[in-house]
């Protein structure tokens, strides 16, 4: 849940995430913790969040998300705390190869 003065922070896509937020390298949203954010993303983006998550309502494990350079599986997941200034790099990993 995103309270009314949750921090804003900046937001790093690849190409494949630059497709839904209009060719932008990096979003601001708004949110207490990772998963709020990309809440925020979804709502300003739709299919954003479908980019990420399964059908179990579960991040994909192919899906690797830092906050300032720190992978989340490491410090609390989607529910990882951010605060102003923070950098979240949201890095799918792309399909294919031979």
């Amino acid at each position: 849940m995103t309270s009314a003065t949750a921090p804003t922070i900046n937001v790093r896509v690849t190409a494949v995430l630059q497709k839904l937020t209009d060719g932008q390298k990096t979003v601001q949203a708004t949110g207490d913790d990772v998963e709020a954010i990309i809440d925020n993303l979804e709502v300003r983006y739709p299919g954003f969040r479908h980019q990420l998550y399964g059908g179990d309502g579960k991040l994909h494990r192919f899906v690797n998300i830092y906050l300032n350079d720190e992978d989340i599986r490491y410090t609390g997941g989607v529910a990882t705390r951010v605060k102003s200034g923070d950098v979240l790099d949201i890095l799918p990993a792309l399909a294919g190869g031979s």
